[in-house]
């Protein structure tokens, strides 16, 4: 048989499916993959079941039904200010993973270079190699994941076509600064690039911190696509449902590529998203006030063990240095060993580079219930006490 292509097929099983696999082997406290525990809030299933009864389920217009992209464009006024054109400058996605396919697929040609910011999620590092650009990485480094001026700036050339910026940032649980983000704008302009913003955490900020979309700084509106993810907002990620923002001309390529991808999402879970999208204030308020319970909860439990928890700002994610129990081996290794022996599973943050990435943390999910987080938080300790 003639070779399968030469870049997907050299990725084996994610790291989350094999941890996940491990964790059911042994029936573990899955902190690994992160999803929460809950079923999402009662009047947006609701609203879901409703679409599905009594509105059309046959093929949805492939840039989203109107209801959804008109609620995702008085979403970014609500809470950014921003004036969107819903009818040229919003489209819906199978979940925020297929907008960003779309987006470096529309932009992206071979010789093109991409700048990414590590660690990073999973995908990225795929999508740009399999539409032929080359990746230039920075990175973050911990406890307080600052952006390194200098080096971003010399990952930039005159070959650059796009910048990925995750924030707020898995698996760094980091929210970038309005002065970061000032930097990367400029930096942006200067070689006349466009960046995908991954926004898929946007309401889960913690600390009284601001979640700044970097499409509302100058010169942005014109480079930048905003990628938005329900399954985040609403706390149901099954249903992959999410949406691009972008200047008309950027998105109509994006556009192009989507159509060849999925084409279109369910219709009903669209209707039930543009509900969910006109909640009151409180509901978006409460996403991170009680996520960051959760952190501290996690946090302070793991230093009680002797872990040393990092920043985490956002997300649903905190990281922990384990080198202060003893442990010797890579976070691979400690993953693996408190999945059998202890029976919690994490995630190694070293899956999140590209190489020689930082392998003596280990990434733990917090969007779970208090019960279970203290039970596992329970386990841990007995396992090292």
């Amino acid at each position: 048989m003639k070779a399968a292509n030469s870049i997907l097929s050299g990725y084996g099983t994610t790291v989350f499916e094999v941890m996940s696999q491990l964790a059911i082997e042994h029936q573990s406290i899955n902190l690994g993959q992160g999803f929460p525990d809950g079923n999402g809030p009662d009047d947006v299933r609701q609203a879901a079941h409703d679409a599905l009864e009594n509105a059309p389920n046959q093929y949805p217009p492939m840039m989203g039904v109107p209801e959804l992209r008109q609620a995702v464009a008085e979403h970014g006024k609500r809470f950014y200010g921003l004036e969107v054109d819903w009818a040229s400058e919003v489209m819906v996605t199978s979940g925020a993973t297929e907008a960003l396919a779309a987006c470096i697929l529309g932009l992206l040609e071979p010789g093109d270079e991409a700048v990414l910011i590590e660690p990073l999620y999973d995908c990225y590092l795929p999508m740009i190699r399999r539409a032929g650009a080359t990746p230039k990485l920075v990175r973050v480094k911990p406890p307080h994941w600052d952006l390194p001026r200098e080096e971003l700036a010399a990952a930039f050339s005159a070959r650059t076509k796009l910048v990925l910026l995750n924030s707020p940032m898995n698996p760094a649980g980091k929210v970038f600064s309005r002065q970061e983000l000032m930097v990367l704008a400029e930096l942006a302009e200067e070689h006349d690039c466009y960046v995908i913003c991954d926004e898929a955490y946007e309401h889960l900020v913690f600390d009284g911190l601001e979640h700044l979309p970097l499409m509302t700084l100058p010169g942005m509106r014109q480079r930048a696509l905003k990628i938005g993810s329900a399954g985040k907002t609403f706390a149901m990620t099954g249903w992959k449902v999410g949406y691009v923002t972008a200047a008309p001309e950027i998105l109509a390529t994006v556009a192009r590529a989507h159509q060849f991808l999925v084409f279109t999402t369910p219709p009903n879970l669209q209707r039930a998203v543009a509900y969910g999208l006109t909640k009151e204030d409180a509901y978006f308020a409460a996403l991170g006030s009680e996520l960051a319970a959760k952190r501290d909860l996690m946090r302070d439990g793991l230093s009680r063990i002797g872990f040393e928890a990092m920043d985490c700002q956002g997300t649903y994610f905190i990281n922990a240095d384990f080198r202060g129990l003893g442990f010797t081996g890579s976070d691979e290794d400690f993953c693996r060993h408190i999945t059998v022996e202890a029976g919690v599973t994490a995630v190694p943050v070293s899956a999140f580079y590209a190489a020689d990435g930082v392998d003596y943390l280990a990434r733990f999910c917090f969007c779970k219930e208090d019960a279970l987080l203290e039970e596992a938080i329970d386990r841990l300790a007995r396992h090292f006490g």
